[in-house]
């Protein structure tokens, strides 16, 4: 706001003073080319020429100048652009092994995380885990425990400080993280859609999929119901970013467009939030008999989510407190025991 008050009143002093001394020197210039006249020494014709090639001399200045002043704002506004294309990532895109099979198993081992802008705060402090191929886990825990800094991991958006994170026996670190990605579907909580057809949303990551693929995993996500309500069904527009769908409708065909992809891990993070409880479990064991058998890791906070899973990690602090069946965890895990109760009262 101070940087815009100042440049309202540098642009109003500008305009004030172009104006008035653009007028006295015309005044002046009658004046003087009217003495002449007087005097003999000046037609009538001459002043006139004279004025109107004044002004349109002083009107070629104030256009360059405005011309300048935009150019100079183009400039500004463009710098940071090419200093975002001239910065070289820390962490590499590209380069790395890629794995002629990926079976899904994942292990952490000692991982301990900081993330750069907070070095004296842990993010997470020592996790051993073993996730099995093919197996559905899901992570629980208070705000700022640490699950989505598991998935940043996983994803490579970082490197973990100390210990390190294996896929099927290999360290991601020797991974290609292009590949990598490539190899896990992930399901936000506010998904990204764009401006398109329903189809179009759905098949973005796998362009080559046919209509019956698309078809088939719409049905897989129960976006099916929905989308044949459209008078366009599939080729319906569903504007910029979704914004003629529910917030359900968003999620679902997140989902479909994850499970087209056939991706060896599945990212649900807190993917079924804003579906009823009947979708809600429909979605949940449809992905569970997917026929290929992903491994399947869930963040969620609600308890029909977690109650199916093969295994809760429950997180607090950046440790893993307790790990178990959801039976199981009642009985020995506290924190998780509280979770559940608060949200049972909570509802």
């Amino acid at each position: 706001m101070a940087l815009a008050r100042r440049k309202t009143l540098a642009t109003s002093t500008l305009g004030g003073l172009s104006f008035t001394f653009g007028q006295c020197a015309a005044l002046l210039g009658i004046w003087a080319g009217g003495n002449l006249i007087v005097r003999g020494q000046l037609t009538s014709g001459a002043l006139i020429s004279f004025v109107l090639y004044a002004f349109l001399v002083g009107r070629g200045f104030r256009n360059a100048t405005a011309f300048y002043a935009d150019a100079l704002r183009g400039i500004g506004a463009t710098q940071w652009i090419f200093a975002m294309l001239e910065r070289v990532p820390e962490m590499p895109t590209e380069g790395g092994r890629r794995l002629a099979q990926v079976a899904g198993a994942l292990d952490l081992e000692g991982v301990r995380f900081t993330y750069p802008t907070r070095p004296d705060v842990r993010a997470l402090d020592g996790i051993d885990l073993k996730i099995r191929s093919g197996e559905v886990v899901a992570f629980v825990g208070r705000s700022g425990a640490g699950k989505s800094t598991i998935l940043n991991l996983l994803l490579r958006f970082y490197d973990p400080t100390e210990g390190r994170v294996v896929l099927d026996g290999h360290d991601l670190r020797e991974l290609d993280p292009s590949w990598l990605r490539q190899q896990i579907g992930v399901v936000l909580q506010e998904p990204v859609l764009f401006s398109g057809s329903v189809a179009d949303n759905i098949r973005y990551g796998r362009a080559e999929a046919n209509d019956r693929e698309v078809a088939a995993a719409a049905e897989l996500a129960a976006a099916s119901e929905f989308i044949e309500r459209f008078p366009s069904g599939f080729h319906t527009a569903i504007g910029d970013r979704g914004v003629q769908l529910s917030g359900g409708q968003r999620q679902r065909l997140a989902i479909a467009r994850a499970v087209l992809r056939r991706p060896s891990l599945l990212i649900l993070d807190e993917a079924t939030s804003a579906l009823d409880s009947e979708s809600e479990s429909f979605v949940h064991d449809a992905l569970r008999a997917l026929d290929y058998g992903p491994t399947t890791l869930v963040i969620a906070h609600r308890l029909s989510t977690v109650v199916n899973v093969n295994r809760v990690v429950v997180l607090d602090r950046g440790r893993i407190v307790g790990v178990g069946p959801h039976d199981e965890l009642l009985q020995t895990c506290p924190l998780y025991r509280q979770l559940v109760e608060s949200q049972l009262v909570a509802v």
